[in-house]
């Protein structure tokens, strides 16, 4: 008989040692496993209101005149004819740090020019963009695929009598519309779409651009964090984040997680006691047994060695219960938080690592102690209750 079978032996001799030892182990796994996937699905919720809700950074250009508003929001000092933002600066953004926290970047070019005697605001735009950027459109007709499309806002088609498949003429330029946009509610509605490039030629307006919005997914860096490496990299540009009411849905996951991790900490700490005391009571009752064992010729590494794969094996089981019932809880919780939460039973390797990790470093930490100390029991003594 060796050590890993005198080991399995033991646990299968001592089934209610062996359950409350697993029981500690599966309660500190499942519910950190539980708790993670719930803080890890709140984030990427959090991620898809963001995408949702539309650009939260803008860039304008910086001046000294008076402050003109883009429908309710604030773009700074910026005349419609001028500007001192350019294309090339869209790709100064793209070497920041954090870019791939932003999923979109869409610049813009906005003139105010009359169309059919009617002074209309026309926005340059990059309609995939756009479109990305804006998701809650809702278009009659469709996006404008060629140079040539038009995009009409509702009460620009109204009222300048336009409808889809209709001509428009834009400085001296036929184009077509090809699609409107139902309302919104915001200064979209007011206005007329053209493509960034030919709004840039019709206006003689070169690389400038009016003003460039992104959609930056923060739910795991600050905003702010971005605006700040924006604007090193564009220090004639005033750089603003837009405060929208998702800000308190982050508050509320930064709590949440701030939360997770106290109750994970006091968790493993009582589950660290339970199985302490499980290892140490069961130590307590082989005393004879080690005593035979270290009479026989077993030394104190042999008898560690014993003790540690008992931990280890339960420890295993542990991982792997603790993830499955963590996962479980997870489905059952998540949508009382989130209506709209799918998590599933995917496999996630990560979670899997961590359950299996967690499960045995804190099996071995328990069971440290009690198993030091059976290396240091004299035969003698364990003979004395025979």
């Amino acid at each position: 008989m060796n050590i890993y079978s005198i080991s399995v032996q033991s646990l299968k001799r001592r089934r209610t040692k062996t359950f409350f030892l697993i029981f500690g182990l599966v309660l500190a796994v499942s519910s950190v496993v539980t708790l993670t996937v719930i803080s890890k699905n709140m984030s990427e919720s959090v991620s898809k209101d963001l995408d949702e809700y539309g650009a939260n950074i803008i860039i304008t250009p910086k001046s000294n005149e008076l402050a003109l508003n883009y429908g309710s929001l604030s773009i700074g000092e910026l005349s419609y004819d001028r500007s001192n933002l350019f294309e090339s600066d869209v790709d100064k953004i793209k070497e920041i740090k954090n870019f791939k926290n932003i999923s979109v970047i869409s610049p813009k070019l906005l003139v105010v020019d009359k169309i059919d005697s009617l002074q209309t605001l026309i926005a340059g735009i990059k309609f995939d963009k756009e479109y990305a950027l804006k998701k809650w459109w809702k278009i009659d007709g469709r996006i404008p695929e060629k140079a040539s499309g038009v995009l009409l806002g509702s009460e620009a088609s109204t009222k300048l009598k336009l409808n889809l498949n209709d001509k428009i003429l834009i400085k001296g330029t036929n184009f077509s519309v090809v699609g409107v946009i139902q309302p919104t509610g915001s200064q979209d509605d007011a206005m007329v779409f053209i493509d960034l490039h030919i709004a840039q030629q019709l206006f003689d307006k070169g690389e400038n651009l009016s003003l460039i919005e992104l959609s930056a997914l923060c739910y795991d860096c600050p905003v702010e964090e971005i605006v700040r490496q924006i604007s090193q990299k564009l220090p004639n540009a005033k750089v603003s984040a837009i405060r929208q009411s998702i800000d308190s849905k982050m508050a509320a996951v930064a709590k949440f997680e701030d939360f997770s991790f106290g109750i994970s900490i006091v968790i493993l700490i009582i589950s660290l006691l339970i199985v302490f005391t499980n290892v140490n009571s069961s130590l307590n009752e082989r005393i004879r047994e080690i005593g035979v064992f270290k009479a026989i010729g077993f030394r104190n590494r042999d008898i560690f060695k014993i003790v540690f794969f008992e931990v280890l094996i339960a420890s295993g089981i542990a991982g792997l219960l603790g993830y499955l019932i963590g996962i479980a809880a997870a489905n059952i919780i998540m949508p009382l938080l989130d209506s709209n939460a799918v998590i599933g039973f995917k496999f996630d390797p990560e979670i899997f690592l961590i359950a299996s990790m967690l499960s045995i470093v804190v099996g071995i930490m328990a069971a440290f102690y009690p198993a030091y100390k059976a290396t240091k029991l004299d035969p003698t003594v364990a003979f004395r209750t025979l």
